[in-house]
C-alpha cells in the first residue's frame, strides 16, 4: 500500500483562500510567518475561543508540552468546552522537543477523552511548518456559504451551568465536581457548608474554597 507524503516540500497550489483569523497571542509564532510565506491572508483579533478561525472552524493549537501543562492546570477542559460553541472544531497537536513532565499513559488517556467525550478531532503535526500547511489547506477549501466567524450561542443545561461554576474553583476538576454534586443538594448548601464538611468531601482544596465563599467584597 502506498502512502502519499502530504508534508512534501512541493508548494501548495493556491486558490483564492479565505482570510485566516488568528488570535493576537499567536502573532510571534512561527506558524504565522509560515502562513504568510504560503500566501495566506492573516488577520489578528482578540479571540476568546480558539487560536485560529478558518471557514467558521475553531482551531485550538497546542504543542505537546503546552498540552501537558494545560492538563495539569485544567485549562484545557474549559478550552475544549468552549470549542463546542462552534459547529466545527479541531485540536492541532504539534510536536516539540521540550521535556514533558507527565506519564505517557496519562496523556494518551486524555487524548482518548478528547475524542470520545468532547468529540473534538485531533490533527498531529511535526512542527510549525506542518501546522501552517494544514491551516492553508483548510483555508483553501471552498465554503458552501458565507458564515459568521463568531461562535454560535449555546444554551447550557442547568447541570452544565452548575458544573461550570464548580470547576471554576481552584483545584476542582470533573471528579471532585461529581463528589460535590453527590454530597450536596445545591450550590447554596455548598456555600453554607463548614470548612470541616468540605474537607471530608474534597480534601485540601476545602480551605481555599471556604475562604472564597466567605470573602467579603471590597467597597
Amino acid at each position: 500500500m502506498t502512502f502519499f507524503n502530504i508534508f512534501s516540500n512541493k508548494k501548495i497550489k493556491q486558490k483564492e483562500s479565505q482570510t485566516i483569523i488568528a488570535d493576537h497571542r499567536e502573532k510571534n509564532s512561527l506558524v504565522i510567518s509560515e502562513l504568510i510565506s504560503l500566501g495566506n491572508k492573516v488577520q489578528f483579533e482578540q479571540l476568546d475561543i480558539a487560536d485560529y478561525i478558518i471557514n467558521n472552524i475553531a482551531i485550538e493549537r497546542k504543542t505537546q508540552s503546552d498540552l501537558a501543562s494545560s492538563i495539569i492546570d485544567k485549562r484545557i477542559f474549559s478550552q475544549l468546552e468552549n470549542l463546542k460553541q462552534y459547529q466545527n472544531s479541531l485540536l492541532i497537536l504539534e510536536q516539540d522537543s521540550s521535556q514533558i513532565n507527565m506519564h505517557e499513559n496519562a496523556i494518551k488517556g486524555f487524548l482518548l477523552s478528547i475524542a470520545l467525550k468532547f468529540k473534538v478531532p485531533i490533527i498531529y503535526t511535526k512542527n510549525e511548518k506542518d501546522t501552517a500547511k494544514y491551516l492553508t489547506i483548510l483555508a483553501n477549501k471552498k465554503q458552501s456559504k458565507k458564515e459568521s466567524i463568531r461562535p454560535l450561542k449555546r444554551q447550557f443545561s442547568k447541570e452544565e451551568q452548575i458544573r461550570f461554576i464548580l470547576e471554576g474553583f481552584p483545584g476542582i476538576g470533573p471528579v471532585k465536581t461529581k463528589e460535590i454534586m453527590d454530597n450536596f443538594k445545591n450550590l447554596k448548601d455548598v456555600a453554607n457548608a463548614s470548612k470541616e464538611i468540605l474537607e471530608k468531601i474534597i480534601g485540601k482544596q476545602a480551605e481555599e474554597i471556604y475562604n472564597l465563599f466567605n470573602q467579603e467584597f471590597e467597597h
